[in-house]
């Protein structure tokens, strides 16, 4: 039998806050600064200005403030121009079906997920994040494993 394909995704202070809700001490999270500067790593980056997008491919890592996002290859929007103007970040698709939008600051997986936050780690089946809220959504053979005394 051929095990389903798992996205990994370590994007979470969403997650590390539902975490620490569930420890009892969400009265020390911070929001996420989206103004923050984004930084993308890659083994490639192809800018496609004129389309308004880059793809990145290759051990990808794209971090903002405390939230990160690690991939085999992403597709970035935005809008804007990289080359003459003021890029604005709208949308991020990350291969295995992982979807960050920016303007409405959802995220979603088509498919399978795990990830880890400094508190501990979690996976499921499906999952759907409201990134301004920090609620976080796991279905389907979800499991959150959190290790007391470590904070985010």
């Amino acid at each position: 039998m051929k095990l389903p394909r798992t996205r990994t995704i370590v994007i979470l202070s969403a997650l590390a806050t539902t975490a620490a809700i569930a420890a009892g001490g969400a009265t020390a999270q911070q929001r996420h600064n989206s103004n923050a500067p984004i930084d993308f790593a890659a083994q490639n980056i192809e800018l496609q200005d004129r389309a308004n997008r880059a793809i990145l491919s290759g051990g990808v890592k794209i971090t903002q403030s405390n939230m990160t996002l690690d991939a085999n290859r992403v597709t970035v929007a935005y809008t804007g121009a990289v080359l003459d103007g003021n890029p604005q970040v709208s949308r991020l698709d990350a291969a295995g079906g992982v979807t960050v939008d920016l303007k409405t600051r959802q995220m979603q997986s088509a498919g399978r997920v795990t990830g880890s936050t400094p508190m501990g780690n979690f996976s499921g089946d499906r999952m759907r994040a409201d990134l301004e809220e920090r609620n976080v959504r796991l279905e389907g053979n979800a499991r959150l494993r959190i290790y007391p005394g470590r904070t985010n």
